[in-house]
Formats: C-alpha cells, sequence, structure tokens
C-alpha cells in the first residue's frame, strides 16, 4: 500500500483524463486556424492568378479593341490571326513569352488553382481547366449570337469558324458588371460543376462521377464561392449561388454583354 508521500506526484486518472482532453481540444483549435489559413491563402493566390490574366486581356484588348474569340477554327486558313485558335493561345501569345502547349500550361503557374483538384477517375483524354472564359454568357452553344464575350457564333462563314467575328470593346454595354474570367465553373438552376469553362448553362451528366460529388468538390473550393473578373479589370469573389442559381435580372444580366438578364436562352 501506497503512502500518502508517495502519491503526492502523481496523476490521478481524472487529472490524465482532463489533460488530454485539453490537448485534443488545442490540437483542434491548431488544426481549424491552420486550415482556416491555407484557405485564406489559396484564396488570396488564386484572385492574384485571375488578376493576372485579367491584365493579360486588357492587353489584349489595348492592341485590338477585340475580345479573344473563344474557338477560331479559321486560324489555320488565315482567319483572325492575333487571335490564335483559341482564346488560351491569344492570352499566352499577348501575356507570357514562352507559348506552351495546354497539357503543360493548364495545371502551372498563373493557370493553376491551388485548390482546384482534377478528379481522379476524370478520363485523360477529357480536359480539365482551372479558370476560364465567359464565352457565351447565358447563350446555349451554338446560338445564332452569342451573349458572351468570344465571338459573335453563326454570323461568319465556315472559313472563319463558328465564334466569328470577335466581339468589340464597345460591344459591352456595363464593363464593371460583365463576368470576363475566373474560376472554371458552370452551371444553372442550382446544378454547378467544374473544369470545363465559366458559363451560365445546365451542365452535362459524366458517367465516372455523381451531381453531389461535383458539387461537394465545386463548393469546397473557396468556400461556396468563384473568383470572378469582371470586364473593368477588378476582381470579385461572387457566390456560386449568385452565379449559377439565382435567376432574378441583376444575376443573370452580369453574364451578357448587353447587360440584359435573356432568361429565355437559359439551358434548363
Amino acid at each position: 500500500m501506497r503512502t500518502p508521500k508517495q502519491n503526492a506526484g502523481a496523476f490521478t486518472l481524472t487529472e490524465l483524463l482532463v489533460v488530454i482532453a485539453i490537448i485534443v481540444v488545442l490540437a483542434g483549435l491548431s488544426f481549424a486556424a491552420y486550415s482556416s489559413a491555407k484557405e485564406k491563402a489559396q484564396r488570396i493566390q488564386c484572385a492574384n492568378n485571375v488578376r493576372q490574366l485579367g491584365l493579360v486581356l486588357q492587353q489584349f484588348l489595348g492592341e485590338y479593341h477585340v475580345y479573344p474569340l473563344f474557338l477560331n477554327p479559321g486560324f489555320f486558313s488565315g482567319a483572325y490571326q492575333e487571335h490564335h485558335t483559341s482564346w488560351i493561345s491569344a492570352i499566352e501569345r499577348t501575356g507570357f513569352s514562352e507559348t506552351k502547349q495546354a497539357k503543360e500550361f493548364l495545371d502551372k503557374g498563373v493557370w493553376h488553382c491551388p485548390a482546384a483538384h482534377r478528379p481522379a477517375l476524370r478520363p485523360e483524354n477529357l480536359g480539365y481547366s482551372e479558370y476560364a472564359y465567359n464565352g457565351y454568357g447565358v447563350s446555349p452553344m451554338g446560338a445564332t449570337n452569342s451573349l458572351g464575350l468570344g465571338g459573335h457564333q453563326g454570323t461568319a462563314s465556315v472559313n472563319h469558324g463558328t465564334n466569328a467575328p470577335p466581339v468589340s470593346e464597345s460591344e459591352v454595354a456595363v464593363p464593371v458588371d460583365m463576368v470576363a474570367m475566373g474560376d472554371a465553373f458552370n452551371g444553372n438552376n442550382g446544378v454547378i460543376a467544374d473544369g470545363a469553362g465559366l458559363w451560365r448553362v445546365q451542365p452535362k451528366p459524366v458517367d465516372f462521377e455523381t451531381p453531389a460529388e461535383i458539387a461537394r468538390r465545386v463548393k469546397s473550393r473557396h468556400s461556396g464561392k468563384a473568383n470572378i473578373l469582371l470586364c473593368d479589370g477588378h476582381v470579385e469573389a461572387m457566390s456560386l449561388k449568385s452565379l449559377f442559381q439565382d435567376n432574378d435580372t441583376q444575376a443573370l444580366s452580369r453574364w451578357n454583354r448587353d447587360h440584359q438578364p435573356h432568361a429565355d436562352q437559359l439551358d434548363f
């Protein structure tokens, strides 16, 4: 039997449990603080990336006074050489000293959002963009006259490509409230996806991932927000709800260069 003197320096079971509980709580608080700091740093880095791409977009506008074509299939036959084959190529050749193949530059440097994660099951031949361009607005792909920035679809000859001619700088009615570029999210009516483009359109279903899995990844990227560049050059963190779910005039108008909602064109 131990004497009181022998037990004086020992911890009781209750005291040990209290100490362990305190350690667990402190560890949890430290982890939460670390996670919050990491998320904030990623969001800031992403916003800086979008801002850098926006500066190149402004440089392109300053040189040509038109927005880059979303696609320019007529490039190899001599059409719209400054636009190259797509908006990505136009941005690369305008603002960066060395142009690389898409597979090399789309997941690195200014094109890489540190909070984005390509789905593990997404096939390699199915592209995955982390930043995208408002090429269509609320218009369905292939519309006679797109409402976005990527060109006047269907208004030019086949030789000039389906996105020609380009949208002039003066055609954007309210640059301070017109979506130009940002996190590659697309969606409508509450259904949101990532990796394909920046577009107010109902995402197409995929067979390697459930809508719930996609939505969970999208919402976790920036805590339910997206870093968006407006046509006047400033960047905002907009909620996914305001971008892809709200159907009021203000929410829809910011997608379209005439600053009108065009709710009748939504791809429900």
